[in-house]
Order: C-alpha cells, then structure tokens, then sequence
C-alpha cells in the first residue's frame, strides 16, 4: 500500500470507528484522512471504496495486533489473544466490531459481508494454528466473538472467562 493510500485509510478506519457508517460526510471523511477530496476520491472512489479501505486497514492493523510476538509455548498463546483482544477493545474498539458494524449499516452489502467473513475466518484460522487447535476454529471463533460483545461490560472478567474456555478447549484436544 503507497503511503497516501495508507494514510486515506488509516484516517477513514478513525472516522468509521469514533462515528460509526452513517454521520460523517464526505468532507469529514475527507478531513480524518488529512488529504484533498481529489485525493481522497483517487484512491477511494465511492463512500463504499472508503468503507473498504477503512475496514482492509483494521483488518491488517488487527492481525499485527493479536499475531505479532506471540509467546512460545501454545498454552500461552491462547492467554495471549484472549488478552490482546482485551487490549484491543479497551483501546480500539469501544463501540464494538467495526465489520460488524459495517454490515450492520449496510446490511444488503454482500461485498462488506464477504469482507466480515474473511476477516473472521483469517483470525480464527490463524488462532487454531497459533494454539495448536487446527480444526477448532468455529470454537475459537465463538470465544473470541463472544469476548469482543461482552467486553463492555464485563471488561477483565470477560478475559478471564475467555481464557477459561480456551482452557477447556484445550483440555478437550483437538477435532
């Protein structure tokens, strides 16, 4: 990705996430990713170019995020993503899935439906390989959503229940 398009998306994915899909016009949307609307309209076309280009970047911000260093044994790499997800949505994500989101906003959209189920699908696949529990990854994925809806609420403790599950997962072996 050419730094402008990087930035463009960087400042779309802030926008969509502190505002949601619908509130900022263009001109915001123009002004968060800091460019001219020339600019901003060559690299992002149409408002549903800037959804996806704001929603490719969280994607790649949020796999380096849970992925990147993780620890070396599978049983601490578990605890790891339950609590880099905990990371996450206290810094990032307050308002909840911005893909979620998206499609929630946008319901008809079988492109950004697409694009949430391949998000979902890369991270609980890259979870069971990471964890050594290839052919659980729809049980991940369960854990993983469930912590990212609960967390507003439940904060820490959902982390911890999180992790309780993935243990018990785990003691179950794999598929």
């Amino acid at each position: 990705m050419t730094d402008t398009k990087t930035k463009i998306a960087a400042g779309l994915e802030r926008a969509f996430a502190a505002r949601g899909f619908a509130e900022p016009s263009v001109e915001d949307l123009r002004d968060a990713a800091g460019v001219s609307l020339r600019t901003l309209y060559k690299y992002t076309p149409s408002r549903a170019d800037m959804v996806v280009a704001a929603l490719e970047h969280r994607h790649g911000r949020y796999l380096a995020h849970l992925f990147e260093d993780l620890p070396e044994t599978q049983q601490a790499v578990l605890d790891a993503l339950f609590e880099r997800v905990g990371d996450w949505m206290a810094a990032e994500a307050a308002h909840g899935c911005l893909f979620h989101g998206a499609v929630a906003a946008e319901p008809g959209s079988e492109g950004l439906r697409e694009l949430l189920t391949r998000h979902k699908a890369e991270v609980a696949r890259r979870a069971a390989a990471a964890t050594g529990l290839d052919g659980r990854e729809i049980e991940l994925l369960v854990i993983l959503e469930g912590l990212t809806q609960t967390w507003s609420l439940h904060r820490d403790a959902a982390v911890t229940s999180a992790k309780r599950l993935g243990h018990g997962l785990r003691m179950n072996g794999a598929a």
